[in-house]
């Protein structure tokens, strides 16, 4: 029997895999309703210090004996099946969650708003936090991505809203039985789980078959995948935003900057102000629009939700600029499929100017990089350098015949470089004023970023 958030409150709660974007969040929150949290992951990081700060025990190692005593078990789907203490925990009759069954928990006395979609789901997600937190709502919020601003991917707040990044990658989002629900784009992904696009496009209808008969869901009208799934909900409020005629909200007048963006914003036919942004790229208008609907259909102040998005100025590891030296710019960001570079590296080309613009691209699973190697060339072509390091397996096993040279293969300014230090010390030594530096990726390519900034401040020293 599933708990209730009230029935945890003095008990013990075990994250396996605490140190995680999602599970940290979660474990932060589930302090701050007084439940004792214990957890574990592979490694010590300024994270795991911080809930340690905030009261939670935790080992930086995964053995059998950490969830001894637990009353509920946590773990995230980058968990393995054979975890020790999930077996641990499964033998002792431990109640054990998904990240996502425990979130729905913690959320369960709020008035929950997911945010879904296959790309832009996190600053989506941080976008509306932050734009209700202008309107004086002090939202709750559990996004996988740290707010600029913040510095937190968590929080509780006062009010009765609870803004949840739902993540599709292995259908559990539909855990989450939201009021509203924003839905950005519906694309093939996780090909680990989801086989075809048709499996995806299911797993978004179902997803969408939870939200309340009393709530609405908010899709972007320029994506197919998007428009699509609002189409087949009859029974269902729907609001629709983007850039073409028809939409509940249109944007027009868009201007594209080297690091911001501006449009005008046109509710139900009616101009409601200009969306002003200090971050890149048409698809942040998009999210931003997004954010705005959703917030005028929850019967929040226009001017309100436009000076919050105004305020805002990124999510951690989205287009992140991690330095500047001599001119050359140094940024971070999380794109891992072929749509999400092609945007990154647009807003990208523009922010370089006459500059060059330099990649450093490490492919996240062996599925994903077999399944999309054209995709991943095209969108890469539009660098000057595009460097493609090694596969991040993250949980998966080596797929025979699949490397990154199947993408470099594919293109003419590609190099297959596995090597982290030879790439480093190569970006280093070349780099030139007016370039702009891009390490992408769901792995650990972002730990590239801070070591070229530093390499290049010895080099100009």
């Amino acid at each position: 029997m599933r708990p209730t958030l009230e029935s945890l409150i003095g008990k013990r709660v075990h994250f396996i895999g605490i140190g995680g974007a999602g599970m940290s969040g979660l474990a932060r929150i589930a302090l701050s309703h007084s439940i004792n949290v214990s957890g574990s992951d592979a490694k010590d990081s300024s994270v795991v210090k911080a809930l340690i700060a905030l009261g939670a025990s935790i080992a930086t190692s995964h053995s059998a004996a950490n969830v001894d005593g637990a009353d509920l078990v946590v773990y995230s789907t980058a968990i393995s099946a054979g975890n020790p203490e999930l077996t641990r925990a499964r033998e002792l009759g431990i109640n054990v969650l998904t990240r996502a069954a425990a979130l729905s928990i913690l959320m369960s006395e709020s008035t929950r708003i997911a945010v879904a979609g296959t790309h832009g789901k996190t600053t989506t997600s941080s976008m509306l936090a932050v734009a209700l937190q202008a309107c004086g709502a002090d939202p709750s919020f559990a996004i996988g991505g740290t707010i600029t601003a913040s510095g937190s991917n968590a929080h509780r707040g006062t009010g009765e809203i609870f803004v949840a990044e739902a993540d599709e990658s292995d259908g559990s989002f539909i855990e989450y039985h939201p009021f509203a629900a924003i839905v950005t784009n519906v694309e093939h992904d996780h090909v680990d789980f989801f086989e075809t696009p048709a499996a995806m496009e299911d797993a978004f209808k179902v997803f969408a078959a939870t939200i309340s008969s009393d709530g609405f869901l908010t899709y972007c009208a320029d994506d197919a995948g998007a428009l699509a799934l609002a189409a087949h909900m009859k029974q269902l409020t729907c609001i629709s935003y983007g850039v073409g005629e028809g939409s509940d909200l249109t944007l027009d007048s868009i201007e594209l900057l080297a690091m911001g963006s501006h449009a005008r914003a046109i509710w139900h036919g009616k101009s409601i102000g200009f969306i002003e942004l200090q971050v890149p790229g048409h698809h942040n208008l998009l999210n931003a629009a997004a954010v705005l609907a959703t917030g005028l259909q929850l019967g929040f102040n226009a001017a309100d939700l436009l000076q919050g998005l105004a305020v805002f100025r990124g999510t951690g590891r989205r287009f992140e600029v991690k330095g500047t030296v001599h001119g050359i710019r140094v940024i971070d960001d999380y794109g891992h499929h072929p749509t999400e570079i092609d945007v990154t590296l647009r807003a990208a080309r523009r922010y370089a100017g006459d500059g060059r613009l330099i990649v450093i691209f490490q492919p996240h699973r062996y599925s994903r990089t077999a399944a999309f190697a054209p995709g991943f060339a095209q969108s890469l072509s539009q660098a000057d350098r595009a460097i493609v390091l090694e596969i991040y397996a993250a949980s998966e096993k080596p797929i025979p015949g699949v490397t990154s040279q199947m993408i470099t293969d594919l293109m003419s300014n590609g190099e297959y470089t596995p090597n982290f230090i030879e790439v480093t010390d190569s970006v280093i030594k070349s780099a030139e004023p007016g370039d702009v530096i891009i390490t992408l990726g769901a792995g650990d390519v972002s730990s590239l970023a801070p070591i070229i900034v530093d390499g290049l401040i010895r080099r100009f020293a």
